[in-house]
C-alpha cells in the first residue's frame, strides 16, 4: 500500500496496526493505540476471525462502532471493508454478516469496500493451501482494490 500511495503522488506512511489472527474485540481494545500520532486514515479490515468463529454480529457490529467512533472521535476517516460469512455458516446467520458491513457504513457515513476478497475468494489458483488467505498473487488484488477505494478517499 505504500508503495501504491507514493506513487500516486500521496504524503501518507502507512503503519500496519492489524495482529494476525484478531477479533473485532482486539481491535476494539487495541483502537486507542493504534491512533496514537497523526492518524489521518483508519483501513478497518476486522471481522473475518469473529465470522470464522461463529461469534455473535451484533457483537461484531458493537466492537466495529466503537472502532469507528474512537476514530472519528480523532478526526480520522475510515475505509470499512466488508467481509462475508462462508457458505456453512447458515443462511440467517450469511445474511446477517453480509449485511452487517453496509449498515455501518450508512450508520457513520463511512466509506465501505463492501467485500475485501472481492475477486480472490474461492479462487483456489490466489490462494493459500487453507483456502481462506490470499497469496502473493491475491495480495496483489486486495492492495488494488483497497488503493482505488483509498484513493477515492483522499482525492
Amino acid at each position: 500500500m505504500q508503495q501504491k500511495l507514493d506513487a500516486g503522488g500521496f504524503s501518507y506512511e502507512v503503519v500496519n496496526a492489524g495482529v494476525s489472527g484478531d477479533t473485532t474485540a482486539g481491535g476494539a481494545r487495541r483502537i486507542d493505540w493504534a491512533l496514537e500520532g497523526e492518524v489521518r486514515v483508519v483501513i478497518l479490515e476486522l471481522g473475518a476471525n469473529d465470522i470464522l468463529r461463529g461469534q455473535s454480529v451484533d457483537e461484531m457490529k458493537h466492537n466495529l462502532s466503537t472502532i469507528i467512533e474512537r476514530a472519528k472521535a480523532r478526526g480520522a476517516m475510515v475505509l470499512l471493508t466488508g467481509m462475508e460469512a462462508p457458505t456453512n455458516s447458515g443462511p440467517e446467520y450469511r445474511k446477517a454478516v453480509h449485511e452487517a458491513f453496509p449498515s455501518l457504513a450508512r450508520q457513520y457515513q463511512i466509506h465501505l469496500i463492501p467485500f475485501f476478497l472481492d475477486g480472490v475468494a474461492g479462487n483456489e489458483s490466489l490462494n493459500q493451501r487453507d483456502g481462506i488467505h490470499p497469496n502473493e498473487e491475491g495480495t496483489k488484488i486486495v492492495a488494488d482494490t483497497v488503493y482505488k477505494s483509498l484513493r477515492q478517499m483522499l482525492d
